[in-house]
């Protein structure tokens, strides 16, 4: 079997209905299956999930990137999201048995090709990180592009790891590199108070004091009239969806605030929310395979996926 790798590239557009669409088709490539797409306007991002073989993926992402820097400018740019790149963050994830080396390999090709054919700087984050103070993300993006763009020049430390050491002007930095799954989830608070939702961040996330695979932000999302509590949850096995739920559910009651509802972006594994499901409903003894469409695509995948 061929590697076949995961990639979730992240860009600086949520708004924009037709350029959306031209990101959509420069990812439309053989090789390629677009998975999902997930556009937020408060964050003014969106967030594809792509499978394929490396070479076609770092191909679609080249293209979709080439995109992206003709059409999106981040001199103009504003969102909830932090943000370094018109393509902001592109992570490349093994599936079935792909080593992660090939996925490092896939980053690594990414970037010599944005900084070759765009001149666009590019950062690498955890398993392809070359310092160990990027591994994080947050390190590497900083304050995001408009501190960037004033400081990559004079500061060493800032200095991107494949190009000159300068942001693009309007497309800023590409980061990329590779990991495992994790899933993006976003619980959303009845309250506009900004400082709510970052203090209840704070207490979640690991750097914080919180748990240890979670990673959190405090965003303001006016087009609803609320805040949310931005996550990514790295390991979900060990910082499940259900304690990171409770735990930020517990912290608003604290502040007299309530959980109105919560989304995952992008894709997530089914087993996460037979976690939720083992937990909130007590089932003992439950086996993923009880669960019809499991069960068929054991039997009978062809089925499975017709259904």
């Amino acid at each position: 079997m061929a590697d076949l790798l995961e990639c979730v590239p992240n860009f600086s557009e949520g708004r924009d209905e037709e350029i959306i669409a031209e990101l959509r088709s420069a990812l439309g490539i053989p090789g390629v299956t677009l998975l999902d797409v997930h556009s937020d306007r408060d964050h003014n991002r969106s967030v594809f999930t792509l499978v394929g073989t490396p070479e076609a993926l770092v191909d679609a992402v080249y293209q979709a990137a080439r995109v992206a820097a003709e059409r999106i400018d981040l001199t103009k740019h504003t969102g909830a999201h932090p943000r370094l790149g018109a393509t902001d963050v592109v992570p490349f994830i093994p599936l079935t048995g792909t080593p992660m080396s090939t996925a490092v390999e896939a980053s690594r090709a990414l970037a010599d090709r944005v900084w070759t054919g765009l001149s666009i700087p590019v950062y690498f984050y955890e398993e392809s990180a070359t310092q160990p103070e990027r591994v994080n993300l947050e390190q590497v993006r900083g304050k995001g592009f408009e501190e960037a763009l004033a400081t990559v020049a004079a500061e060493p430390r800032r200095r991107p790891d494949i190009g000159n050491p300068q942001l693009h002007p309007t497309a800023g930095a590409v980061i990329t590199g590779a990991r495992g799954p994790l899933i993006a989830y976003n619980i959303y608070l009845n309250t506009p108070d900004i400082t709510i939702a970052k203090a209840i961040a704070k207490t979640v996330r690991h750097s914080g004091g919180g748990l240890r695979f979670v990673k959190a932000l405090g965003l303001d999302i006016p087009e609803r009239g609320c805040v949310q509590v931005s996550m990514n949850l790295t390991n979900f096995r060990r910082s499940a969806m259900f304690t990171v739920f409770d735990l930020v559910r517990q912290a608003a009651e604290s502040y007299g605030v309530a959980v109105t509802d919560s989304e995952v972006v992008g894709l997530l594994p089914a087993a996460a929310l037979f976690d939720v499901a083992r937990h909130y409903l007590r089932m003992h003894h439950f086996e993923e395979n009880q669960v019809l469409e499991m069960r068929l695509l054991e039997t009978n995948p062809d089925e499975a996926l017709a259904s």
